[in-house]
């Protein structure tokens, strides 16, 4: 089925089922011989739900396979928050899992996420009040923005505490404007520095050839995070993340160590978005039970509609195409609806061009479109997963009909079927 290594992505707005997809790709079930779970993009607002084995996780930083006892690499492209991280660590323990931070290897070069661009993040997201972008207030967009202009915080730095404490220094010194105002605090700089040296001395800080020894061991999963549609220049601003979610990065470093990937594209049988941003097929009577996804300070409402192939296919292009598809939450009950096309002032449209890569105006105009479309919807037949296969053009190869890893199911339903 998988040729070589996966790249695992959300062709949504996130919280299509990426864990419990590499969950299950990382298990013994699946039988793949997997060597690591590689992070390519995001940081700690990462939530991807994983329940196995009797056990439930929302997994952040540490990657979907580790129930499963799969190493996590976080690389070069991932924005590390340690104190999160020891968190996380602790839940994982307290679920069984020996030793999490045996299991986690973090490149050097990440970007630290700080406490500072925490209180920064949030400070920013409540000046803009009803014109909140839909941050997950996890400092995120100021750990990436901040580095284009400064010599920025890495992981690496933190086995050098002198370079650390000056660069915390200029990083208090830079957002002290924006947070001194705010309600938002952080620990003092001594502390800070404390902290994270003891992380350097409890994790694995690894150079880019880590990567390739993890493939000489055995298939590589690079899980993702968010979705395609939140994507930092493909998807629809300003309701976007500061992230590459569509799988260049994952590309990039296979190449490297000249090797290739399948890309599996995730897909619920129906949207889903997390607070502010267009959905143009949200319908307020849609009201399926989320235990795992619920209202956020700064995210706002978690929002459901109907599927969107329109969407889908955006998400599917600038990806650059996708190689096979898992579809999820096929145990939702009731009457499934797609759209056809969306009713705008201009006439029907049936398809969004993707643009040129980097073009905000597009992507912008994409936002004003999308916030205004009405959608024109057909019921799904029964059997949505070969019409999903149809419409798409692409073979579903894994399917979800609830929230376990024994409710994955393989199919062999292919485009042409």
């Amino acid at each position: 089925m998988f040729r070589s290594h996966i790249v695992v992505v959300d062709l949504g707005f996130g919280d299509a089922g990426k864990g419990a997809t590499v969950d299950w790709l990382c298990s013994a079930e699946a039988g793949l011989g997997v060597s690591a779970v590689v992070r390519f993009n995001g940081g700690a607002q990462a939530a991807h739900n994983v329940i196995a084995d009797g056990r439930q996780h929302t997994f952040a930083q540490f990657g979907s396979g580790t129930f499963a006892g799969v190493p996590t690499l976080l690389s070069r492209h991932v924005l590390v928050e340690p104190i999160a991280l020891a968190g996380e660590a602790r839940q994982l323990a307290a679920l069984g899992v020996p030793d999490p931070l045996a299991l986690l290897y973090i490149d050097g070069r990440a970007l630290l996420t700080t406490p500072i661009h925490i209180a920064a993040n949030r400070a920013r997201e409540d000046a803009r009040g009803s014109s909140r972008h839909g941050s997950c207030g996890r400092g995120i967009g100021e750990t990436a923005s901040y580095a284009l202009d400064h010599d920025a915080l890495t992981v690496s730095d933190c086995l050098r505490p002198k370079v650390l404490r000056d660069k915390l220094q200029v990083l208090a010194a830079h957002y002290g404007p924006l947070i001194a105002p705010s309600e938002h605090r952080y620990e003092p700089i001594d502390t800070l520095v404390e902290m994270y040296r003891e992380f350097a001395a409890a994790v694995r800080i690894v150079g880019g050839e880590q990567l390739a020894r993890f493939a000489r061991r055995g298939r590589l999963v690079f899980e993702g995070a968010q979705g395609v549609l939140l994507d930092e220049w493909r998807g629809f601003h300003p309701h976007t993340t500061w992230s590459t979610v569509e799988p260049r990065n994952a590309h990039a470093m296979l190449s490297e160590i000249g090797a290739t990937g399948d890309v599996l594209g995730v897909t619920r049988t129906y949207m889903t978005r997390h607070g502010a941003g267009p959905l143009p097929t949200e319908d307020p009577a849609l009201d399926f039970p989320e235990p795992h996804n619920t209202t956020g300070r700064y995210q706002g409402d978690f929002r459901l509609g109907h599927l969107d192939p329109i969407l889908l296919r955006y998400a599917i292009a600038v990806s650059g195409g996708i190689d096979a598809l898992a579809l999820t939450h096929l145990d939702t009950p009731g009457t499934r609806y797609a759209t056809t096309g969306y009713a705008t002032p201009n006439g029907v449209i049936d398809h969004l061009p993707p643009g040129t890569w980097q073009d905000l105006t597009h992507q912008q105009h994409l936002t004003d479109l999308l916030s205004t479309a009405h959608p024109i919807l057909t019921e799904i037949p029964d059997d949505v997963v070969p019409w999903l296969a149809q419409t798409l053009d692409i073979p579903v190869v894994l399917t979800s009909n609830g929230p376990t890893r024994t409710h994955r199911t393989l199919t062999t339903t292919t485009a042409a079927a």
